[in-house]
């Protein structure tokens, strides 16, 4: 076995701990792509968009990126970070914290878009920033779901990670040193 082994385990409680952090802030980026809509039910720009509800999302979107970088950042000055499963981890958390950060300017797009529909006469650009806020704001729902698969492969990653454990565990178990062979009778024979 190799002797760094042990050195490259994240303790179970660590893991534990990151993957439940993970799930938290995965949800949240779930939940948020799934309720924000800019549509209506009819699948409709509305006449006049709500500018604060749009900035309410580019400002929730904001937020949501800051606890990625949190967990990135904590994972980071963690010592697992250079194990072999944390620096897959770690791969997931940089590539959700890049994804994450792109969401708020683009509902900050969309919100702009939305203050400036209702003074626009001309029917051609009024259908332009129709059509830009809705590009808009489906790739910013569109980087928070992925920010969120970012997350969730993060925490397969620690998932497996804890089924290696479990499964060398008990072969890794020492009760004690080992017992010298058994002595023959008889003393020394050549």
């Amino acid at each position: 076995m190799n002797p760094d082994f042990p050195r490259d385990l994240i303790p179970r409680d660590d893991a534990l701990h990151l993957i439940h952090a993970l799930h938290a802030v995965k949800d949240k980026l779930h939940d948020a792509a799934q309720r924000w809509e800019l549509l209506d039910e009819n699948g409709h720009v509305p006449a006049a968009p709500s500018y604060t509800a749009l900035l309410q999302h580019a400002t929730d979107a904001q937020d949501l990126s800051r606890d990625v970088l949190r967990l990135a950042a904590d994972f980071v000055r963690s010592p697992h970070h250079t194990t072999r499963t944390g620096r897959a981890v770690l791969k997931h958390l940089a590539s959700a914290a890049t994804i994450s950060s792109h969401a708020a300017p683009h509902f900050t797009e969309t919100a702009e878009n939305a203050l400036a529909l209702p003074r626009t006469a001309n029917p051609t650009d009024r259908h332009y920033l129709t059509n830009r806020m809705v590009i808009d704001h489906a790739s910013a729902r569109a980087f928070l779901r992925r920010a969120s698969e970012s997350l969730r492969d993060a925490a397969k990653e620690l998932d497996g990670h804890l089924g290696v454990q479990r499964f060398l565990a008990p072969l890794t178990r020492r009760e004690g040193p080992p017992e010298p062979p058994p002595s023959r009778p008889g003393g020394l024979h050549r």
